[in-house]
């Protein structure tokens, strides 16, 4: 009996802790993640001190600092994983009248622009993560067009970011520029803008994988239960997926056929439409509907053609030029169509393969129309019969 209490407590034992640890169930949430990699652009406002003694006091404001009172600095770059980022920036400035450039007092405004490439380190990769807190420094090469005097730099630069949420955020750093040689004093460049960033990648923060850590191990024992039912329900799907597949790959085949069907049907249609057209034109002498030789031996052709091709059906319309009433240019384009189609019977044609469409002087090939002054041989293009394929 003693022996069975004894279980029993055990087993009580065990099962409590068991449920108050799920109960305490760590949940991750938004502050468990970290921007990983990201793109980012910038914009802001840029701050020269070129006097020549920049290095000695880059503090100094009073006759050294040199700014624009608009954006004048534009920055594009990639961030990765490793912490390290590319960096492309834009500067524009302009040198005071009465500054300290070089060592010298500046005696007019001058223009200053630069182009550099940074590769920054995200200092968070080393102390942890530290927030909305972001601190870099890099390094990089430029080229300045600096006090009318052109020069290649070594760029060293240190610097912050403030993260207002996962997009947007303040820039501010320093970077020394340090001429390639002796041409021209050394300067430094202080920056304050803000940033844009995009196509950003999450990961947890320490914090974060450790608590992912401690909800895999409590949920351990459940998961393998899981597993065995998970297991049975991607069967499932594996084979519903596949018979999805078969039949995304059977619907694919019918529409790749009837697309070639089409294809073809069409490619025939054209290769028949100029064909036809290549036999030659039905003309007209003005105000006749009688055929001459050369429209009759066209319709020799077009006869053969249609004997040829024993399936086809066409439509023959009859046109005039613009010259006569409209009523009578339609009663003679009839005529003309008429013309045609007896010699194609003639010629063993059937008649149900031909339809007959009057259009007198409605579709003309030129400008001809009613009181437009025009040469005979331009008219001559409009008396004519024309034959279009019209099923095969």
């Amino acid at each position: 009996m003693n022996n069975r209490i004894f279980a029993f407590v055990f087993v009580l034992l065990l099962y409590i802790p068991g449920s108050y640890a799920q109960e305490e169930l760590p949940e991750l949430t938004a502050k468990d993640s970290i921007v990983a990699s990201s793109w980012m652009v910038g914009v802001g406002i840029n701050i020269i001190d070129d006097s020549g003694d920049a290095f000695q006091d880059f503090t100094t404001i009073k006759d050294q600092w040199n700014m624009v009172p608009f954006p004048s600095r534009l920055s594009v770059g990639r961030y990765f994983r490793s912490g390290l980022g590319l960096e492309l920036i834009g500067t524009y400035n302009n040198y005071k009248e009465g500054n300290i450039i070089d060592r010298q007092v500046n005696p007019e405004d001058i223009t200053y622009w630069a182009v550099d490439s940074r590769l920054s380190y995200d200092l968070n990769k080393l102390v942890g993560e530290t927030g909305f807190f972001d601190p870099y420094v890099g390094v990089g090469l430029g080229y300045a067009d600096a006090n009318n005097n052109p020069r290649g730099t070594y760029n060293g630069v240190v610097g912050f970011r403030l993260w207002f949420s996962d997009h947007w955020g303040a820039d501010l750093n320093t970077s020394g520029k340090w001429s390639f040689g002796n041409e021209a004093s050394n300067h430094i460049q202080h920056a304050a803008g803000v940033v844009y960033r995009w196509g950003v990648e999450k990961e947890l923060s320490r914090k974060g994988r450790e608590k992912l850590a401690l909800r895999e191990a409590l949920l351990a024992e459940q998961q393998r239960v899981n597993d065995s039912i998970q297991q049975v329900r991607d069967a499932e799907e594996r084979a519903r997926q596949l018979a999805l597949e078969e039949e995304r790959k059977r619907q694919e085949a019918l529409a790749a056929a009837e697309a070639r069907k089409q294809q073809e049907e069409a490619a025939r249609k054209q290769a028949l439409r100029d064909e036809l057209a290549s036999l030659g034109t039905v003309g007209f002498a003005f105000n006749s509907s009688y055929l001459n030789e050369p429209s009759k031996e066209t319709l020799k052709k077009i006869a053969g053609f249609m004997q040829t091709n024993a399936s086809l059906k066409v439509g023959l319309s009859g046109h005039t030029d613009s010259r006569g009433p409209e009523q009578y240019n339609l009663w003679l384009s009839e005529k003309r169509a008429q013309r045609a189609l007896d010699y194609l019977l003639g010629q063993g044609v059937d008649a149900g393969r031909i339809t007959l469409s009057p259009m007198g002087e409605t579709q003309l090939l030129n400008h001809c129309a009613d009181g437009v002054s025009c040469t005979a041989a331009e008219h001559a293009v409009n008396r004519r019969v024309d034959l279009m394929i019209e099923s095969f």
